[in-house]
């Protein structure tokens, strides 16, 4: 029986599935790479019953959604559907998967890894790095406040972590966890994220992008932050801080750069390492050629068997981004942008 047709980036392919991967995905689909189908079109199109999205790539079009007649699935290659047009795939009676949970303990680790980092000034440290003063020493982690904004998942395991170094624990969420939930990591509710900002020495954002966090940090409330005080992003990128920090006066060494804040003085860059790990990338995929086995057998599958999106997204494809306030808003800066 000839296996179903699946689109995606070629295997080993920036952006795409590593290539040590991609038998989990060939041992139940013929993969057709993009550049493939591409170059001939006609050869594949009546094929292609599943389009796998790692990394926003390949873009889904209305041309493309056209040019695929016997399309029924598109599979993110991770919790975030942000990049997808629902409307547009959903109106060619497409149904969207994602997956969920898979790399919630490695976005927790990088989390504190980043916090870490920007506490005890690694990579200001390194012995290359000349800007780094014998005074500026950092900053204690164990017996410091950590605020974390989202308390789903992924914060509420960053809370687990955080007592391990003996952190004060304050959490915003939508809605206050279960006494129990709180009590188990030693959280505090904080009903305003005022003052959650107001008391923390670290924040960690951990929040799904929409309407209601877009630009959920803006001038406002990093001007409520302590001067010495770190915001660590674990979520999307799109809360605004590139703008913000040049309308506060944080240092820009190239304002034109397409990405900003590789730019930014001291730069450290995280491409998507909290799930760049072979346990966490593997289950990845397993995951990702599971959903489209599930579609293309029970077609009556809902939504919301298959991890029903519905536009709220937590991290995969964004740049994870931490900024270190350290000097008045007013003059330069160290800011570290992962």
């Amino acid at each position: 029986m000839e296996k179903p047709h699946i689109l995606a980036t070629k295997p080993g392919e920036y952006n795409g599935i590593r290539q040590i991967f991609a038998p989990l995905l060939e041992k139940h689909f013929t993969v057709v790479p993009y550049h493939e189908f591409e170059k001939n079109p006609n050869r594949w199109a009546d094929k292609i019953q599943a389009l796998i999205v790692f990394f926003s790539i390949p873009k889904i079009s209305r041309d493309l959604l056209l040019s695929l007649p016997n399309l029924k699935a598109v599979i993110s290659g991770g919790v975030g559907v942000d990049h997808l047009d629902i409307p547009l795939i959903t109106s060619f009676g497409v149904k969207i998967a994602n997956t969920p949970n898979i790399v919630d303990n490695a976005t927790a680790d990088m989390g504190m890894a980043l916090l870490l980092a920007s506490a005890r000034k690694l990579i200001e440290g390194n012995e290359n790095d000349t800007r780094l003063t014998h005074c500026d020493l950092g900053h204690d982690v164990s017996g410091s406040t950590l605020g974390i904004i989202g308390m789903g998942r992924i914060g509420y395991k960053i809370a687990k972590r955080a007592q391990g170094f003996d952190m004060k624990i304050l959490y915003h969420n939508r809605k206050q966890r279960e006494a129990e939930d709180e009590k188990a990591v030693g959280a505090t509710y904080c009903a305003k994220i005022e003052d959650l900002l107001r008391e923390s020495d670290f924040v960690m954002l951990s929040v799904n992008l929409s309407p209601e966090t877009h630009k959920l940090i803006g001038k406002r409330e990093l001007s409520l932050m302590k001067p010495t005080a770190t915001l660590v992003n674990v979520s999307r990128g799109q809360c605004q801080l590139i703008f913000n920090l040049q309308v506060r006066g944080y240092w820009m060494t190239d304002p034109k750069s397409a990405t900003p804040l590789l730019t930014l003085l001291l730069p450290h860059s995280d491409p998507n390492n909290c799930v760049i790990n072979n346990r966490a990338r593997r289950a990845l995929v397993r995951k990702v050629s599971k959903n489209p086995m599930v579609t293309l057998t029970e077609p009556q599958k809902s939504f919301s068997e298959m991890g029903k999106p519905a536009g709220k997204t937590t991290i995969l494809a964004a740049l994870h981004q931490s900024v270190t306030r350290q000097t008045p808003l007013w003059s330069k800066t160290h800011v570290t942008a992962f």
